[in-house]
């Protein structure tokens, strides 16, 4: 992780990682303050700041990533393109072309503001909370993709029939749908009626 002016003050003199603090939001998405990332997921989770990234190919289809084993949030489940948080004060856009070069290795040929979200969704397996106001976006992925394998386990890119199969057969991230369904307008409008969307 690099070390920004949001996570500098925080970073340990002792050798260890610095801490990575989220931006806590109110029910509108002003801030509020900030919290250490893995306390604001401890039950009964503190609402912050995040984004969702939707990207597409040239045929429509949706980019999916299978978490990394190694994630202590949701590992080894499928999930969208990319999602995350911004350091605190980072605009929500930027933080996401930022995590989606990260992670996929890629920049998007084209990044759209698809809406806002705010959820409630436990995590069985791991005990922790999403609550979150979420910052969604869609857009197109016309290179090669180079995941980072500390991340990203898997990557597919689905039609809507395939992620429908998929979906009833594999594990996603417990907020997946949620943020799928509420970019939905943006995501038909990026790949058109045929696109099945």
């Amino acid at each position: 992780m690099p070390i920004t002016p949001a996570t500098a003050a925080t970073s340990a003199s002792n050798g260890t990682s610095p801490a990575i603090l989220l931006e806590l939001v109110d029910e509108e998405g002003n801030t509020v303050g900030t919290a250490e990332k893995l306390a604001a997921h401890q039950p009964p989770g503190r609402l912050h700041r995040a984004f969702s990234v939707f990207l597409f190919d040239e045929q429509g289809r949706l980019l999916l990533q299978r978490r990394a084993l190694g994630k202590y949030h949701s590992p080894g489940v499928w999930s969208n393109s990319c999602c995350g948080h911004p350091y605190p004060g980072e605009a929500p856009f930027a933080a996401a072309a930022r995590r989606t070069h990260e992670e996929l290795g890629v920049s998007p040929s084209l990044l759209a503001e698809a809406g806002t979200v705010r959820y409630n969704h436990p995590d069985p397996e791991s005990g922790l909370v999403e609550q979150e106001y979420n910052h969604l976006f869609v857009g197109l992925v016309q290179s090669p993709l180079r995941p980072d394998s500390e991340e990203i386990g898997e990557t597919a890119f689905v039609t809507p029939d395939e992620l429908a199969d998929l979906h009833g057969s594999a594990p996603f991230s417990a907020w997946f749908m949620t943020v799928l369904d509420a970019a939905r307008p943006a995501v038909k409008e990026l790949t058109g009626p045929s696109g099945g969307w």
